[in-house]
């Protein structure tokens, strides 16, 4: 048996999908489950939408796009920027992409030089830590908390550069923890990490729209060109299996993307490119914004009922379908408290070890990408499991 690279020792299992694993087999023999674990929404993605992917099938439109994308969903996504947010993007800085996971592998590997530095908030997305591990890159973690908003501070993004630093990575609204980072905060940041002239700010947007106290915002608002975002049809537009995404890029970085895309993946599935154009359209949009209306209660609902419980949060989070949940009170092992509570009372959570080391021990995220009566029924299996003392 061969050596696996040594690369995979610094690329954790993605623990969710094991405990989605788990619940999925406890259902194949009869259990109830609810599922608060893992970060897709529970609709279908929009009629428009799948009307489109079906055409584009019956037509015969299966051959491969350019490898940035076809010119019609660009232009869409460009129209997008300027009509919600009042950005001027030029389509040819528009790389479609399969998934933002797709994007986010041309970026860095267009970027990071082995040794390179990228600056990430901890807890954060896991994949994107591993991300910058497979392209030889360091990640470099910074430790965010509740009492913070999960924000990272001028002083902390100075405290943490250094001659390596190539990237900053946020996210907003971030997983797990729901927090928003506003333009004027953005700003701020990036003017500390310009004073490195070889800094790039990557910004994560792919929750996006799934915002629920103020109106979405976009870093590209800061027409700085060292200012790369990253994008997806699957969160708020509802298209996870479609599988694709999108990343604007200032003019100096568009061609090694694309030439990156190439060699890896060619192309965006042509049904889903075709599907997610008609994403735009005034009666998807309509669609989206009555779910984002549901998510919202679905928030208000489960962050009282998880703080009446005793978990700790600080306040609502303002975007994402995420709560980041201190859990201190009944462990100090979050993933054996999730176990337990699976195994125990059917109920899927995911443990804060999937989001970095800043005290990932006594942290668990609940999704509420389930319908309000699952949630319910998921409170209260969880209300019982704590009276039991378990956990």
């Amino acid at each position: 048996m061969t050596d696996i690279a040594k690369r995979m020792q610094a690329i954790s299992p993605f623990r969710v999908m094991e405990i989605l694993a788990r619940a999925r087999a406890m259902e194949a023999k009869g259990r109830d489950i609810v599922h608060m674990e893992i970060g897709e929404p529970d609709f279908v993605s929009p009629q428009p939408a799948i009307d489109a992917g079906i055409a584009s099938l019956r037509a015969g439109l299966t051959h491969y796009t350019a490898a940035a994308g076809l010119p019609a969903l660009r232009e869409a996504i460009a129209a997008y920027y300027a009509q919600r947010f009042g950005v001027s993007v030029d389509p040819a800085h528009i790389i479609v992409t399969p998934g933002s996971s797709g994007a986010l592998q041309l970026v860095l590997g267009s970027l990071v030089n082995p040794g390179d530095e990228v600056l990430l908030t901890d807890p954060g997305y896991p994949c994107n830590r591993h991300m910058v591990s497979l392209f030889g890159g360091v990640p470099v973690p910074i430790a965010v908390t509740a009492d913070d908003g999960f924000a990272v501070s001028p002083r902390q993004l100075r405290d943490a550069m250094a001659t390596r630093t190539r990237a900053l990575m946020l996210a907003s609204p971030a997983n797990p923890t729901g927090n928003l980072i506003g333009v004027g905060d953005l700003r701020d940041l990036n003017a500390v990490l310009r004073r490195n002239a070889q800094a790039v700010l990557i910004c994560d947007e792919i929750y996006q729209g799934l915002q629920y106290d103020s109106e979405p915002e976009t870093a590209l608002a800061l027409g700085d060109d060292n200012v790369v975002v990253i994008n997806s049809f699957s969160k708020y537009f509802g298209m996870t299996g479609w599988r694709v995404g999108w990343a604007v890029a200032p003019g100096w970085l568009v061609e090694p993307m694309e030439r990156l895309a190439q060699n890896i993946f060619l192309a965006a599935p042509t049904p889903a490119q075709h599907a997610a154009v008609a994403a735009f359209s005034p009666a998807s949009m309509e669609i989206l914004e009555a779910r984002r209306r549901e998510f919202e209660i679905r928030r208000d609902f489960l962050f009282d009922a998880v703080r009446n419980l005793g978990f700790v949060m600080n306040e609502k989070p303002r975007g994402a379908f995420y709560l980041y949940a201190d859990a201190a009170g009944f462990t100090d092992d979050s993933a054996g408290f999730a176990r337990e509570l699976l195994e125990s009372a059917g109920v899927a959570i995911t443990p804060g070890l999937d989001f970095g080391g800043n005290r990932p021990e006594r942290h668990v995220r609940f999704a509420y990408t389930t319908a309000l009566d699952r949630l319910e029924t998921g409170v209260e299996r969880l209300r019982a499991f704590l009276r039991a003392g378990a956990g």
